[in-house]
């Protein structure tokens, strides 16, 4: 739902989003807790934030918004048999995007991290960034 749907003002979202980032930088996880608390899309905040000239940072697969490094995520020594399948039947265009990979995460009970790491192993890039990042 786009926040013109849900009757949210564009000065309600921008509120929000310059408590959740009073130095000029927005974390991944802080988009999220605007978005929920909206009950908007986390891609309208990823848009709004974009608006403002906010930085996004600390994306919770590791991959973006870390110092002194872009990104933190390493890869694994090896792959369980079962998360490689889950990932490749995740695969859109040959990328897991950010959703699947969270999906993932949570039906196998393990870390967002873990699934970067695994995706690093594998060779499979993540795209699209649920708030636009990338």
């Amino acid at each position: 739902m786009e926040a013109e749907h849900s009757g949210i003002s564009e000065e309600v979202i921008h509120k929000a989003l310059k408590n959740a980032a009073p130095d000029g930088e927005l974390t991944c996880q802080a988009a999220f807790e605007v978005a929920e608390s909206l009950n908007i899309l986390p891609a309208v905040v990823g848009d709004h934030a974009d608006k403002m000239g906010l930085h996004l940072a600390k994306c919770q697969l590791g991959l973006f918004g870390y110092k002194p490094h872009k990104k933190i995520v390493e890869p694994l020594e090896s792959v369980d048999a079962s998360l490689a399948a889950a990932i490749r039947k995740g695969l859109d265009d040959n990328r897991l995007p950010c959703k699947t990979a969270w999906e993932i995460a949570d039906c196998l009970n393990i870390s967002r991290m873990t699934i970067s790491a695994a995706c690093e192993t594998l060779g499979v890039k993540i795209k699209s960034c649920q708030i636009g990042a990338f």
